[in-house]
This record gives structure tokens, sequence and C-alpha cells, in this order.
């Protein structure tokens, strides 16, 4: 028998938390509605935490035409760097000009559209560079001579949806991780759900609006709601190799390969190179999704058709794909597909069902903000104005150029911890770090050192304020310590992950 909810319907049930649903939820919780977030599996555990990390307009979409979803795009860059400076920071793009491939004047003129279509103000604009004399000229093959430096930004995608879930959570929302949504039917102009969680405990809960954010599931969502897509969906698969770093600086690569398609390589978790990403239509379930053979092996043979020293498959530490959920506009090659998205309410049910399809990462918070405005009209509770622009997500609360001044912070109140530690600590959580940190002055203050920095301190608050559940929560989504932990120290990790979900007081 399914245990019922409190007896009064929330305002809207957001179902999926992914980046999508988790913007939703803190849009709709600060314009005073009462909001509760499903998310069938961890925060981010699909397509939102795997993606290229990039906030940016899209180069290449500009070829396609999809010149209003780049515009739109660029204007959020500087948007979400401003409410976020600790995940999201600046990075200055290296595009080689390749022989035979896109002509120098034609990348030119894409990179000055870029520039200015989308209200750039804080970052410095393109400029033309001899490879030559460049420092990221040093790993590339000498015959790459000229190219162009531009601007984008790099996010931590997964720490991004975990903090709109939390500042949702702040703001009244409940959320509710691995508990999925099985059914929802409409009744007397209310939807209910009918949910489970990964313990088999049943529950019943009951709304005004439905959000279906459920991301490459939203078809499947919909048939569990007994309703009809208004779209088609594309599932196209990207997949992402690491390897120990392929060099020094700090910039990262935009590569053009003769198929037509580009490529990123990117400086990850200061010892590693991020290569990424293919586009290829999924076939079969969203259950196991990994890059295969023959994409790891294409982007090992595309790096080393630009880096002086080969990229292989040997050197490949880790890989990981993710799904995108595009809207099928008709296009004949995967790369080519929409990344725009499309907002629906339906209300044929009784109550409004709104589903949001397709998207991309970048364009998030602007998602958000229109499905709640558009949900307004049926939902009186959401009576509050647009807000997410101009308020920072927890931890964020520095300025954009402040990054720096906050890691030197700590390093100098926690003279114990390791520099890499501080970088990741400052980055991670900024300014919430200190709520954890205290006054520590050794590991023992933290409860002691699991291992590669991480300490039972921030452990907990993984556990307690973020809703870790499992290792692998917490080693390649709060974190990407996954990189660095052995065998033995995971095995210890899961030992005390498990003991402190245990403690957790039981969710009614």
């Amino acid at each position: 028998m399914a245990m019922a909810d409190a007896p009064s319907p929330y305002d809207l049930i957001v179902i999926g938390g992914g980046v999508n649903g988790a913007g939703v939820a803190r849009d709709a919780a600060g314009r005073g509605a009462r909001v509760l977030l499903l998310e069938q599996d961890d925060l981010a555990a699909g397509t939102s935490s795997a993606s290229t990390k990039l906030i940016h307009g899209g180069l290449r979409y500009l070829e396609h035409y999809e010149f209003a979803l780049v515009r739109e795009a660029l204007k959020e860059r500087e948007i979400l760097w401003g409410i976020a400076p600790h995940i999201i920071w600046p990075m200055r793009f290296i595009l080689p000009y390749r022989d035979g491939l896109r002509p120098r004047w034609l990348l030119r003129l894409g990179l000055f559209l870029y520039d200015h279509i989308g209200g750039r103000r804080k970052l410095p604009a393109t400029r033309s560079i001899a490879l030559a004399g460049h420092e990221a000229g040093a790993a590339l093959k000498p015959d790459y001579v000229h190219g162009f430096e531009y601007s984008d930004a790099w996010v931590d995608d997964a720490r991004l949806v975990l903090l709109n879930a939390r500042d949702a959570a702040d703001k009244g929302a409940r959320v509710r991780v691995r508990t999925r949504a099985e059914m929802l039917r409409c009744e007397g102009g209310q939807w209910i759900v009918e949910a489970r969680d990964d313990k088999g405990h049943a529950y019943r809960f009951t709304a005004r609006s439905i959000v279906n954010a459920a991301g490459p599931s939203v078809i499947d969502l919909l048939k569990r709601a007994d309703a009809d897509a208004d779209y088609g969906m594309r599932l196209v698969r990207g997949s992402h190799i690491v390897v120990p770093r392929k060099f020094e600086h700090d910039h990262a690569y935009f590569f053009q390969l003769p198929d037509g398609r580009i490529f990123f390589a990117i400086p990850y978790e200061r010892d590693f190179t991020l290569i990424g990403t293919t586009d290829a239509d999924h076939e079969g379930t969203l259950a196991d999704i990994r890059a295969s053979d023959e994409e790891i092996a294409y982007l090992c043979e595309g790096a080393s058709e630009y880096f002086r020293t080969p990229v292989t498959p040997a050197d490949v530490v880790w890989t990981y794909s993710g799904v995108r959920p595009l809207v099928d506009d008709g296009s004949g090659k995967p790369e080519a597909a929409t990344r725009g998205y499309r907002i629906d309410v339906d209300l044929e049910e009784g109550a409004p069902l709104l589903t949001i399809y397709g998207g991309k990462i970048t364009s998030y918070r602007h998602v958000a903000e229109e499905a709640v405005d558009a949900l307004a009209a049926h939902v009186p509770a959401l009576s509050g104005k647009p807000w997410t622009a101009r308020t920072p997500l927890p931890g964020g609360d520095f300025p954009v150029e402040g990054q720096a001044l906050l890691a030197e912070e700590y390093r100098r109140a926690h003279p114990f911890l390791p520099p890499a530690t501080i970088d990741r600590i400052a980055k991670a959580y900024g300014t919430d770090a200190r709520r954890w940190l205290g006054g520590a002055q050794d590991w023992d203050a933290l409860g002691g050192e699991i291992a590669h920095g991480l300490s039972q301190a921030e452990l907990r608050w993984m556990i307690g304020r973020e809703w870790a559940r499992t290792s692998e929560d917490i080693l390649w989504r709060r974190s990407k310590l996954g990189l660095l932990f052995n065998a033995e120290e995971k095995a210890r990790l899961d030992a005390l992950v498990a003991g402190l979900v245990a403690r957790l007081p039981p969710e009614e």
C-alpha cells in the first residue's frame, strides 16, 4: 500500500533531476510555489553529467543557421558565470586553421558573429594568432601555423544541477532522489503520482501541475501519464575520453576534422585532458550507455591529427557517454540535429502537464524561466516575477573575478590542505566550503582524510546537504575524485558512505 503524502497538493511536481528539472524546481520555489522534485536515480545521473562541460553558444551551430539558438546561449553565458563563478569560469579556446577545410575568412566571419550577437561584455574578444609564437602552439604539429583564439566558459555540469536543486530546497522545495514516478493520472483537476523508491517503498503524491523534465525518457514518461507526445525525439549519443594531460597551459582546443565534425580538447581536473564529443544516433536502452571502441578510436585518431604526441586507446584512463534528447527536425546527420528546445503545455487531462523537449545545458536557466512563465497562467501560486538571472547559486555569492581570492582565503585559513585540494574545494563549493571547513587547522578537525583530499567533514556535507547516497555519487558527480581513487580507497569509501547513509532519518 502506498504511503500518502501531505494532504494539501503540491503546486507542481517536477519529474527529472537533470539540469532542466532542477532549474524549474529552483525557479518555481523562488516564486513561492510548493514544489516536489522527483529523480529516479541520482541528481545529474544521466545526460546532465555527461556533457562536454562547456557554457557556450555553440560556434558550429552557426553553419547550420541556428542563429537564434546561438544568440540565446551566448546571452546566457555571462548570466550563468555571474550567478555561479565557482563552478563556471572563462576559458580561451584555440582554433587552428587547417588547410583544405573551412577557409580562414569563413572562420573569422563566424567568430566575428560569435563575438557580437550575444551581448558579450566581460569576456575578451577573438584574435588571430600565429601558433609558432603562442604557448598553445607547442603541443601541436608544426604544420599548424595560423589560428584563432576566442572565449567561452567551462562548467562543472553535475554540480550545476546539484546547486540548482540545493537552492530549490533552501527555498522550500522537497527533493527526492532514487524515487521513480511509475504512474501519473489526473482526477478532479489534480495530478496523482504513484512513485516507488529504490528500497521498494511506494508513495502517492498529488499536485496541481506536472513538469516532465525527464530528458531522454520524456516520451516514456508521457506514456506513464497516458498522454501523447507533441514532438518526435532523436537520441544522439555523445562520448568523451579522458587521457593524461597533453599540454601544460590552460587553453582549450577546438579541432576540425575532414568529415566536417568538430571536437574539443580541454584541460581537465589539473592532471588530465578531456577530448570529445562524438555524435551518433543511439539505439537500444538507456540503461547502459557507454563509449564504443569505434568512438574511442575516432577521438584518438582525431586528436592525433593535431597533437605532436599521438593519443592512443591505451592512453585512455576514463570514458563517459550521454544521450542527448534532441527535437527531431529531420536532419540527416546527428551533428546537424537542432540543439533547440520545445515547451508544451497540455491541459487535456484537466490539469497542466508541461513537457520540455530537447535543449542544451547553457540554455537551462532560460528554459526553466520560460517553463515556469508558461505554467504561471494555470498555477496561481506562481505569482512571483522571474528572478534567477540575478541571484547566485549556493556558494556563488562573490565577484566573477574573485575565485583566486577565495582559494587564497582557504589556503591561508587551512594551511594543511594541499594546493590541489584547495583548488578543488574553492571551485566546487565557493563560499559554502566555509560551512564545513570551519576553523580546521588539521585533518583531525575534519574527521580525518579518507584519500586524495576528501575528508570526513566533506563526505558528511555531500550526504547530508547534497543527496549523495553512494560512492559513485561522491566520486563521479559531487567530484571527479574517481580519477584518483584506487580499488582499496574506494572500498573504504563504500563502507563509510554506507554507514553514514544508514544513519540518515527515514524519508516520509
